[in-house]
């Protein structure tokens, strides 16, 4: 069934005393309310091209949970999630994840967003509202982990497992050593 069908039962559903909104209408509430909902771009150095939308940027874990905190998960619409989120991290992918395909976290100090995504999840479980999540990380085998955890709360709790990855067009800020 289509998932926004879906959405507009379960709204029916949920609020009963609305019964009589009509699907198209429903529609058009559902499209201002998105219009309104923040984009969290996590990524230690990218940043997302102004064409591809009104993005929130968070460098950082630290960064990640304040910002989510204070907007609210009722109130973000999507999140792009990176990976590599640090110096060891990028370490660690030009190492191992490049050429052999494994990823110890052991070799990596800061925190990633696997963290991120660890600590979203747990949102959710604690009753938070479920948002999108998208992965834009060139690490392959993070991006992996991090759909996975995300896909897997999805399955476990009956919904579409969607989290996938994308490109977002960006430019990158030029680190000098």
């Amino acid at each position: 069934m289509n998932p926004l069908i879906q959405q507009y039962r379960q709204f029916l559903k949920e609020n009963p005393d609305k019964a009589d909104l009509g699907y198209l209408d429903w529609l058009k509430l559902r499209s201002n309310e998105l219009k309104k909902m923040k984009q969290i771009y996590l990524d230690d150095i990218r940043t997302p091209k102004p064409e591809t939308g009104d993005w929130v940027v968070v460098r950082n874990y630290d960064e990640f949970v304040a910002k989510i905190t204070e907007i609210g998960l009722d109130n973000i619409r999507l999140i792009s999630l990176d990976h590599d989120l640090g110096d060891s991290a990028m370490k660690e992918w030009h190492n191992n994840v490049y050429h052999n395909y494994t990823l110890d976290y052991n070799n990596i100090t800061e925190k990633t967003g696997m963290d991120c995504t660890k600590w979203l999840v747990e949102q959710w479980l604690n009753g938070a509202r479920v948002c999108n999540v998208m992965v834009h990380s060139a690490n392959a085998v993070g991006s992996a982990n991090m759909m996975g955890y995300i896909n897997n709360y999805k399955h476990i709790h009956r919904m579409d497992q969607d989290c996938g990855r994308w490109v977002v067009p960006h430019t990158m800020e030029t680190i000098i050593e």
